[in-house]
C-alpha cells in the first residue's frame, strides 16, 4: 500500500522533474496596514532601542498571526528604512538593526541570523528571498533586488588581520570588506561568500560553492574555490571566448 492508502508502486527517486510557477518573486506587494505603520511610528517615539528589541525577542519565536504582526512593527520601529509586505519567519535574529534598510516582498527564512554593526550599513533590496539558517556578517552588506538566497548560505564580510602575530589572531583589527550581491544573482544551498567579493547581476553561485572573487554577470560558478563553469545568458560565453581568442 502506498503512503496515500493507495496500492500502486511507489514513484522511483528518478522521477520526472515538474516544473511549477513561481511564488514569491512574482507576488504583489499590498502595502502594510496603516495600523502597523502608525504602531510602529508610536512605538519608536516611546521606546529606547533597547525596549523595541525586547519587545521583539518576545515574538521571535511565535507563529500566530500576532507575532507576525509585532515582528513586523518592532522591527520597522528599529531599522532605518522597511518597505511594505515583508515576512519575517520565527527566530529570526537582528544585531545592530538600526543600520539596516530593507526593502518591498523580502522574506527572511526561519534561524536567519543578520549580524551588522554600529557603524555599518546593511541593505536588503525589494523581493529578496533568504532562505532558513542563513548566516550574514552585514558590517557592510548590499543584496540588491530579487536576489535568491539558499538555506543555510552564509556572508562572511570580515576577517582578522593577524597583525601583529605576537597575540593571539582573535585579538587582532578586524578588516571589513564590502560584500555586495547584484540584482537576480541567486546563491545556492550551503554556498559561502569572503570578504570583498562581488557577485555580479544575474549570477548563480552553487550549492556549497566557496566564493573567493568577484562573479561577473550571468556566470555561473561552483566549487572550492568556486569556478566559472557556465553562463546563464549565451551572449556572455560568446564574450567570454571572444577575450581569450584576443589574448
Amino acid at each position: 500500500m502506498t503512503p496515500d492508502g493507495g496500492t500502486g508502486s511507489l514513484p522511483r527517486a528518478g522521477g520526472h522533474a515538474r516544473v511549477v510557477k513561481a511564488v514569491h518573486g512574482v507576488r504583489k506587494i499590498e502595502p502594510d496596514p496603516q495600523f502597523e505603520l502608525d504602531m510602529a511610528a508610536h512605538l519608536r517615539t516611546q521606546l529606547s532601542s533597547e525596549q523595541l528589541a525586547e519587545a521583539f525577542s518576545q515574538h521571535v519565536n511565535g507563529a500566530s498571526p500576532i507575532d507576525q504582526i509585532m515582528r513586523r512593527v518592532c522591527l520597522r520601529a528599529l531599522v532605518t528604512r522597511m518597505g511594505s509586505g515583508v515576512s519575517i519567519r520565527k527566530g529570526v535574529s537582528f544585531i545592530h538593526p538600526e543600520t539596516f534598510e530593507i526593502g518591498d516582498g523580502v522574506f527572511l527564512g526561519e534561524q536567519t541570523i543578520l549580524q551588522g554593526r554600529f557603524d555599518g550599513r546593511c541593505v536588503i533590496g525589494n523581493g529578496v528571498w533568504i532562505g532558513p539558517q542563513s548566516y550574514f556578517d552585514a558590517r557592510d552588506l548590499v543584496l540588491e533586488d530579487y536576489v535568491g538566497w539558499g538555506p543555510g548560505a552564509k556572508v562572511l564580510g570580515s576577517e582578522h588581520t593577524g597583525h601583529p602575530d605576537d597575540v593571539p589572531f582573535i585579538q587582532t583589527d578586524l578588516r571589513i570588506a564590502p560584500v555586495r550581491i547584484c540584482a537576480w544573482a541567486d546563491i545556492g544551498v550551503n554556498a559561502i561568500i569572503l570578504p570583498g567579493v562581488t557577485v555580479g547581476r544575474g549570477a548563480m553561485v552553487g550549492a556549497g560553492a566557496v566564493v573567493t572573487r568577484d562573479v561577473p554577470d550571468y556566470a555561473k560558478v561552483a566549487g572550492v574555490p568556486a569556478r566559472v563553469i557556465g553562463w546563464a545568458k549565451k551572449q556572455n560565453s560568446e564574450k567570454l571566448q571572444a577575450g581569450r581568442s584576443g589574448e
